[in-house]
């Protein structure tokens, strides 16, 4: 039988020279403290040599992976691959200013802060815009359309970036891009019966959703104005929820964590589906401003361009179930692997499907048409064209002129089924703050014709006379009407004569 070895501490304080062979020492503080004294008696290492990188490797930040009312997901640090200076900023995206005092990155160039603080608001909602514009850029990229996706008003000659402002609508419930301030604004405020103030700017949902519209407007800057069709409206609006459910998918944790929640089955109870949920607790609804798995129909929506938009994401958030569902091999292939991929590849699917889509009056069968016509262009297998398809008819969308089910590979056009009437105007009541904006209600053409009808007024008339007192004091007009005949003067011309 094995006897066992017991060594005194001073022969492991002596450099271990009477250790038997084969002993293996137990870690023990007077080991370490040996370990530390012989380290400091050997010749150094020639240090390795490493070039210095052209510019900055990246940064990490926190962020919150949903929202604070979202408890089990909670913070996350995440990583920027670009360069990433004081603000946060860099060349697309740049923290408003006046705002939050600019954050500035640590020894590492990390910008990692305590959260539910004003720092930690900079730079969560400039991380989640990044993510946004960076996965929109790789969707394209992967299609060999290496392009930089512009902001609206970028051009050869103005390549300013996209502001944002965390806090910047105190006291307002909602959150809105602005083309003419070139800007994300975000609102805080304290809901009814709270005691604590709710930020809009700390939901991945609403950042990412409004920085969809922006991504959007950049490709098709028409489809923002209201003097579209309500079935274009409901595009950009559901172009926002979507953006929020791609840049959950495009993060394995999250990926993983809905696989967990669901256990594979996308149609069961899934904070994915849900979008906003605290803002939505705070309006008291329990799943969130919507639900992207409904089965609304677009006979059911009519032009409120809210719902109307409901439509169209129910419907691509059942083709990505249907994708999933199929590409399973749960024995071949790991599950969030399986969805992190149908949700990548449905991603740039309706990216490029929606950039090939009319430049104004877009509709929902003109981007589904466009769907089909790209997955089979793409090779893919035929049950993908299948469920989109299918989802769609079953949506009101398009008219299929084949069964359910039944295989198809290539085809004319599908028929529109439900569409909006001639002349239909959208409704904008219910929508996010983006599409209530001023920028594109078409509001200032409205003032400009009263505008223009006062200056034709001045013209005809004669403004800057006042009001006068020939008339015995009751107000009227004193300046000239205009002359029967060339040279003869208007009826009641008097003192103080209108600017001709």
């Amino acid at each position: 039988m094995d006897q066992k070895v017991i060594v005194p501490v001073e022969a492991v304080l002596t450099k271990c020279a009477a250790l038997p062979v084969g002993y293996v020492p137990t870690p023990s503080a007077p080991y370490r403290q040996h370990r530390k004294s012989a380290q400091l008696t050997q010749e150094p290492a020639t240090p390795r040599l490493k070039e210095a990188a052209a510019f900055p490797p990246g940064s990490r930040v926190l962020i919150w992976k949903q929202d604070p009312s979202v408890s089990e997901m909670g913070t996350r640090k995440s990583y920027l691959p670009g360069t990433i200076l004081e603000g946060p900023r860099d060349a697309r995206i740049a923290s408003g200013k006046p705002g939050i005092a600019p954050v500035s990155p640590n020894t590492f160039g990390d910008f990692i802060v305590s959260p539910n603080t004003d720092q930690f608001d900079a730079v969560h909602t400039f991380a989640i815009v990044r993510q946004t514009l960076t996965m929109y850029q790789r969707a394209l990229a992967s299609k060999a359309i290496a392009a930089p996706l512009p902001w609206q008003w970028n051009s050869a000659s103005d390549t300013a970036p996209l502001q944002v402002f965390p806090h910047g609508l105190p006291n307002v419930m909602n959150a809105f891009y602005s083309r003419s301030d070139r800007a994300l604004k975000f609102g805080d405020f304290v809901p009814s019966g709270a005691s604590e103030r709710m930020y809009t700017c700390r939901s991945l949902d609403i950042v990412s959703h409004e920085t969809g519209h922006a991504v959007l407007d950049g490709l098709k800057p028409k489809w923002i104005l209201s003097n579209n069709p309500p079935q274009t409206g409901g595009l950009h609006e559901s172009f926002g929820d979507l953006t929020a459910i791609f840049l959950t998918l495009s993060q394995l944790d999250q990926v993983e964590a809905v696989i967990a929640q669901t256990k594979a089955d996308l149609h069961d109870k899934t904070f994915l589906a849900d979008m906003a949920e605290q803002f939505g607790l705070a309006l008291g609804r329990p799943n969130g401003l919507r639900n992207a798995d409904n089965d609304l129909k677009l006979s059911e929506v009519g032009n409120e361009v809210h719902a109307l938009s409901q439509v169209f994401t129910g419907a691509i958030y059942d083709i990505l179930a249907d994708i999933f569902t199929f590409d399973r091999g749960p024995g071949l292939r790991d599950d969030a692997v399986v969805l992190h991929r149908a949700a990548e590849y449905l991603r740039g699917l309706l990216l490029r499907a929606l950039i090939a889509s009319p430049d104004s009056g877009a509709t929902y069968a003109h981007v589904a048409n466009q769907m089909l016509k790209i997955v089979a262009a793409d090779q893919r297998p035929v049950e993908y064209g299948n469920f989109i398809r299918n989802r769609f008819t079953l949506r009101e969308v398009v008219l299929a002129a084949v069964a359910a089910g039944e295989n198809r590979d290539a085809a004319p056009p599908l028929a529109a089924n439900v569409s909006d009437q001639e002349g239909a105007a959208q409704d904008r009541r219910a929508c996010c703050g983006t599409m209530n904006h001023a920028d594109y209600a078409g509001l200032e053409d409205v003032l400009e014709s009263e505008r223009q009808g006062l200056a034709q007024w001045c013209r005809d008339y004669g403004c800057g006379a006042g009001y006068g007192a020939d008339d015995g004091g009751n107000g009227n007009w004193r300046g000239g009407a205009p002359a029967e005949q060339p040279g003869q003067a208007g009826a009641g011309q008097g003192l103080g004569q209108g600017r001709q």
